[in-house]
């Protein structure tokens, strides 16, 4: 039956042309539709490299002073300040807070490799590990014995460590800063698997944390970050900006939870694929009318050879499973064209690690069961019209 099938098809082949172009652009679409959502979810699942729970972030706003003008001593008396209040576990202070979408990138080199690296860089306390809840897998956090060393400390992520000192252990190696200006020289000591302070879809990236020290540090950073009891509620932010406004009155303060920067930052992030998600839903509709009525027509068309087959002896199944297998079988040489022309993307590495290996075979198959199932509900009718004809009525059709 299937070499029957496969001479009716080649046959038919200039008919076939434009339907097989429209189940070929339908693929690609929800191709691309699974393939945006499947590498989300990846993205989601892999670790951010930090808690986050009960962590609030404070931003500190300045009417015309710049942050050059904060003192060392405004950082102290705004961390025992706030360490005095109750509901507070931790103060730390951050160049900027997680789940915005602020960009630090720095250029570094290694003295060993040679090797030069543009990567993500955030300056980070003492403390704001133990806000964020941050997960070390070697090493240390900066701490108090970091002070006068002639290097800076920094804590790399994976990436960044493969990146400098490919095949060599990190901890304890050195590297330049390579941006204009006199070198500072920094010590690995500390590793962490990642950290995306974009939050769950933010794409893994080399990253260099290096230690904020009101006292020896050069820049000067406008974020606090908190660990709060569990359970502190929304209230608390009128309480904590009072204590705020009692060391600067002539400052403003932006505070919110991580949590609920999290959740805004998501619906945000989710905006472009719900769109696009919407959009595709109306293409595929219309695919599906257009491919119905082709299909349609083309039995109408068929209707003499369905007579003469069921005049020979073929039975109302036969008619209806040879329409639908018709369509599986064109549906296939479409998508067989489509997986060639697709795997291009992975091979070549043309959109890096956002179509990697895993994301090309999920949204491959889940589109191939869209399109067969698409293609199988768009026959039934008919396939079924053309199983109910009369075999005489059908071979007096003009």
């Amino acid at each position: 039956m299937l070499r029957h099938l496969l001479r009716l098809t080649w046959k038919r082949k200039s008919r076939n042309l434009m339907l097989s172009l429209e189940i070929l652009l339908a693929f690609a679409i929800v191709f691309g539709i699974a393939a945006f959502g499947l590498r989300y979810w990846q993205l989601y699942r892999e670790p951010i490299g930090f808690d986050g729970t009960d962590a609030w972030s404070v931003t500190m706003l300045f009417s015309d002073a710049s942050t050059e003008t904060i003192t060392p001593d405004t950082y102290d008396l705004l961390r025992r300040s706030l360490r005095e209040l109750p509901e507070v576990r931790a103060v730390g202070f951050a160049t900027h807070a997680p789940y915005t979408l602020s960009t630090w990138t720095t250029h570094f080199k290694s003295p060993q490799t040679g090797v030069g690296v543009m990567t993500d860089t955030i300056d980070l306390s003492d403390d704001v590990a133990a806000a964020l809840g941050v997960h070390l897998t070697a090493g240390r956090w900066f701490d108090a014995t970091d002070d006068g060393q002639a290097e800076l400390p920094a804590v790399l992520n994976r990436r960044m460590a493969a990146a400098l000192f490919s095949g060599r252990p990190a901890l304890g190696q050195r590297f330049t800063s390579a941006d204009p200006g006199p070198p500072r020289v920094y010590r690995v000591v500390g590793l962490v698997e990642d950290f995306r302070n974009k939050g769950p879809f933010m794409t893994p990236t080399n990253f260099v944390i290096t230690r904020f020290a009101p006292q020896t540090s050069k820049s000067r950073v406008r974020t606090i970050l908190l660990k709060v009891a569990p359970g502190t509620p929304r209230a608390f932010e009128e309480k904590l900006n009072q204590r705020l406004k009692l060391v600067r009155n002539d400052w403003s303060y932006e505070i919110a939870p991580l949590s609920s920067m999290r959740a805004t930052l998501l619906k945000e992030e989710l905006v472009p694929l719900a769109v696009v998600a919407v959009i595709a839903a109306f293409m595929l509709l219309m695919v599906a009318f257009g491919l119905f009525g082709v299909l349609w027509q083309n039995t109408t068309r068929r209707i003499p050879e369905i007579g003469l087959r069921r005049a020979i002896g073929a039975c109302a199944g036969d008619i209806y499973r040879q329409i639908v297998f018709e369509q599986l079988l064109l549906c296939s040489f479409a998508v067989a064209v489509g997986l060639v022309l697709l795997v291009q993307l992975p091979l070549t590495g043309a959109l890096g690690d956002s179509l990697n290996w895993p994301v090309f075979a999920g949204a491959a198959l889940l589109s191939m069961a869209v399109i067969y199932l698409l293609s199988f509900v768009c026959s039934l009718y008919p396939g079924w019209r053309a199983s109910r004809l009369d075999p005489a009525a059908a071979l007096h059709y003009e």
